[in-house]
């Protein structure tokens, strides 16, 4: 049974990240994703390191599943192309910046008059407005807006530290997603299409008022910047033992009663300065290092048994290539291996939404650079003539070996 988008036709013009992630996730979840790329080179991904079979792996993990569609957008019968599949769509996603696709003649107006209730999606880096919204955006930069960058810092007097891996982008990704599944729903109801606008700025912004920007939440009782509110952020409880690396997180009365029992420290129950939660965040530090002191003297794997046994949330810290065999993950087939008709064997996460009324497909692959172009086409009645001088002429391409 296909999934719950089926039937669904989203045109993507994206690249990178943020946008593909996102019509990929539409994708998994039974959209059909017609991705329409420049016919020399593609969406930058294609070109980036890691690569095998003629794809990169940053391509593959984030474009499983689409259509490829080459069209030139800076010709005039290019634009007529992408307008023509915009009549039989329902999505139309781009992550140009502000400005550039109304000037290529693909802007909302333009799109709109060709498919009225259409769900026209803009992403943006740091806005639609403002000084800021024309300016050249990469991941770091949001980071560094954000505050984000001083969160992982430790405190805002700390030197501020990026996040290792492109947490704005992805986060992106997920919230473009959710938002257009909101606006076909309202669609649905009420007949009509909308823009979505979506900023990386916005999303980080959101996405940390939820829990860490509780000491400027209040108006007029906010915390200095050299105090920042360490006492109520997120402690990186990462702890060493003999042989590796575990994450501990004993917040609660049972679960500090319960490190307590598994370490064998009955006397921190008693101790004034860890009897209750408002204690041990006060004492933080003292608190840290006698933990510390603790799980140093046994392996992970001894201390994953006591610590469980006693109820204590948790985890050993596994490196990458740990992950996908531990038996949790393969309990929850989240990794999956599937056979890529030029890349090989790949291995990539699954979905991670189920639906118990409309499973999920198993994904199709990535696919070579204008694969699609010609069925494509066709499909919204050019001829094989016409296709066949569009190519001639540059404006679109069929398939590329090897890109």
């Amino acid at each position: 049974m296909p999934g719950p988008l089926h039937g669904f036709r989203v045109i993507d013009l994206t690249t990178m990240i943020s946008g593909p992630l996102a019509t990929m996730t539409l994708c998994d979840q039974g959209a059909e994703v017609i991705k329409i790329e420049h016919p020399h080179g593609g969406d930058h991904s294609r070109q980036v390191t890691g690569r095998r079979g003629g794809f990169a792996a940053s391509f593959l993990n984030n474009n499983r599943g689409k259509k490829s569609v080459t069209l030139n957008l800076k010709t005039p019968r290019g634009v007529k192309a992408a307008l023509r599949l915009c009549e039989t769509a329902d999505v139309f996603v781009q992550n140009f910046r502000p400005g550039v696709a109304e000037r290529i003649g693909l802007g909302e107006a333009a799109v709109r008059a060709v498919r009225p209730d259409i769900i026209y999606t803009s992403i943006a880096g740091f806005g639609f407005t403002g000084d800021w919204a024309r300016r050249p955006v990469y991941d770091p930069l949001i980071q560094a807006l954000s505050g984000l960058a001083s969160l992982q810092g430790g405190a805002d007097a700390a030197r501020p530290r990026l996040v290792r891996t492109i947490l704005p982008d992805k986060l992106t990704a997920v919230q473009t997603a959710q938002a257009i599944t909101a606006a076909l729903l309202a669609r649905a109801r009420t007949g009509e299409g909308s823009h979505v606008r979506i900023s990386m700025l916005d999303t980080v912004l959101a996405f940390l008022w939820s829990s860490d920007m509780a000491g400027y939440t209040f108006v007029g009782d906010e915390l200095a910047p050299a105090q920042g509110d360490d006492a109520q952020s997120f402690v990186e409880l990462i702890y060493q033992t003999t042989d590796g690396w575990m994450a501990v997180s004993a917040h609660t009365d049972s679960t500090w009663a319960g490190l307590s029992a598994a370490v064998g420290r009955p006397d921190w129950l008693t101790d004034p300065r860890f009897a209750t939660v408002a204690a041990r965040e006060e004492h933080k530090p003292a608190r840290l290092e006698l933990t510390q002191e603790a799980l140093i003297t046994d392996t992970t794997d001894n201390w994953m048994q006591r610590l469980t046994a006693h109820d204590v949330p948790c985890a050993p810290v596994l490196r990458r290539d740990q992950v996908w065999s531990h038996p949790q993950v393969q309990a929850n087939g989240a990794v999956i291996e599937q056979d890529h008709p030029q890349a090989g064997r790949i291995r990539q996460a699954r979905a991670p939404a189920r639906f118990s009324a409309t499973p999920l497909a198993p994904p199709a692959p990535a696919r070579r650079l204008g694969e699609d172009t010609r069925a494509v086409l066709s499909q919204i009645g050019y001829d094989a003539d016409e296709i066949a001088e569009m190519i001639a002429q540059g404006i679109a391409t069929d398939t590329q070996e090897g890109t």
